[in-house]
């Protein structure tokens, strides 16, 4: 992606959530906001490096978005 600054902050719209995640070997945070850098997720949240793990973060990403209508 060759983009400018202007274009890449262009991309980001009312329907676009960001999710930052600090990746760790066993057990993984992760921290969701709006397009306006309000944040979703009071704290940092947890999910364990596992295909349960990821089905969690997955699913409450997924609620996250119905709740903010996303």
């Amino acid at each position: 992606m060759n983009c400018t600054q202007n274009k890449k902050i262009e991309q980001v719209k009312e329907t676009t959530m960001i999710v930052g995640i600090d990746v760790g070997s066993e057990k993984h945070y992760f921290r969701a906001f709006n397009w306006r850098g309000i944040e979703l997720t009071r704290k940092p949240v947890a999910f364990s490096n596992s295909m349960e793990g990821f089905n969690s973060f997955y699913n409450t990403i997924v609620e996250l978005m119905q709740k903010s209508e996303l």
